[in-house]
């Protein structure tokens, strides 16, 4: 069987990636759900988890949100009781954010079958070609932590038919166009 070309592979490759990708975030919705809390929430609260106490600008900085807008997150997830904020002991200025023992167990139940199969597909892979994905991956976070950065200078379009860009809003937005 002859080999595929690079621009084979590499087409099959940016297609995997984005179904991958749709795939997370579908997951990550459906699971959001069911534990009460929307997708975007649950997701901070895995970065959150998987980095440990850490502050609200670290998050910010990390998913790209505003800052009113990792507030609002966290406010949400300390009301639902996934995550407290504590001060900081050695800078009393300073608030920590961190994830409650107790969330895991609301959440993990829901990937346990998940983690499952992955831990049955990771076998049929070795060290050198775990490696290979793990510095695939990796890369590719930097590329759409750069990716981020770059779209958070890119002007936003009202949305029609949302609370955003509904009728109230365009309203708005005529009322200040000259003319």
């Amino acid at each position: 069987m002859p080999r595929p070309s690079r621009t084979r592979l590499l087409k099959a490759l940016n297609e995997t990636l984005r179904k991958v990708g749709a795939q997370s975030v579908l997951i990550s919705d459906l699971v959001a759900t069911r534990v009460g809390l929307n997708s975007t929430d649950l997701e901070c609260l895995d970065l959150l988890y998987l980095a440990g106490v850490t502050t609200a600008g670290a998050l910010a900085r990390h998913t790209g949100l505003t800052s009113g807008a990792t507030t609002a997150v966290i406010d949400r997830l300390e009301q639902a009781g996934f995550v407290r904020r504590r001060r900081d002991a050695s800078d009393r200025r300073c608030v920590l954010v961190e994830v409650l023992p107790s969330s895991a167990g609301r959440i993990q139940p829901l990937y346990a079958l998940l983690a499952s199969r992955l831990t049955q597909l990771n076998k049929q892979f070795d060290d050198r070609e775990l490696a290979v994905v793990v510095d695939y991956l990796s890369r590719s976070l930097d590329v759409g932590a750069e990716h981020v950065a770059w779209l958070q200078t890119q002007p936003v379009c009202p949305r029609r038919g949302s609370a955003r860009g509904g009728p109230r809003a365009r309203a708005r937005i005529a009322a200040t166009e000259p003319g």
